[in-house]
């Protein structure tokens, strides 16, 4: 009897980690998969170093993201965190 409750124990540990921690970064990664996909040029995003640009153009695996003063800077594709969201109120600044 001790072994089956060791068991049921070692069970519901694994469900709660599962639950907890693997479901939820593997829904995340469905959803940056997603995002990448649907990045155009375009696009405004921001990189993982933090620096927000527009996407001038797109490659299999890099991007050439051209920052507000004016320089572009290729970078991983991966390396895009996602899409920045525009405000009504900054439309017309980048």
């Amino acid at each position: 009897m001790e072994t089956w409750g060791m068991l049921i124990f070692l069970v519901a540990i694994f469900a709660v980690m599962y639950f907890l921690m693997i479901r939820p970064r593997q829904k995340q990664q469905k959803q940056h998969e997603a995002m990448m996909q649907e990045l155009r040029p375009g696009d405004r995003v921001i990189i993982a170093g933090g620096i927000y640009g527009q996407i001038d153009s797109l490659s299999e695996d890099t991007a050439i993201i051209k920052i507000e003063s004016g320089a572009t800077m290729k970078v991983a594709r991966n390396s895009i965190l996602g899409k920045q969201e525009v405000e009504e109120s900054s439309k017309g600044i980048f």
